[in-house]
């Protein structure tokens, strides 16, 4: 199951009842925005103990319309790259540190 903005709002409100939730909502924002903004000037978001996100280029390339086999001209662009933290990594494997 996915998490989704508005479970992960009510997750918030729940730990922390003392924040109005419209002010834990804007924070939520405003941390997302700023992930955007920084990607998008590309640089690195790096969240300690979860990971790293980068942007990459993507080369120009002929690629295929899996539906009809047809050949399809594919320009550049930017794709992200996540590398998660090696906490993260041990916790998703149960490892112990």
């Amino acid at each position: 199951m996915a998490i989704v903005k508005s479970k992960l709002l009510r997750q918030l409100s729940k730990n922390y009842p003392n924040f109005l939730k419209k002010d834990l909502e804007k924070f939520i924002d405003i941390i997302l925005k700023e992930i955007r903004l920084t990607l998008k000037r590309g640089e690195r978001v790096e969240l300690r103990g979860f990971g790293v996100f980068s942007t990459k280029i993507q080369k120009a390339r002929i690629s295929r319309n899996p539906k009809t086999g047809e050949k399809v001209n594919t320009t550049q662009k930017k794709i992200i790259h996540f590398k998660m933290a090696k906490d993260l990594f041990k916790k998703l494997n149960d490892e112990e540190k």
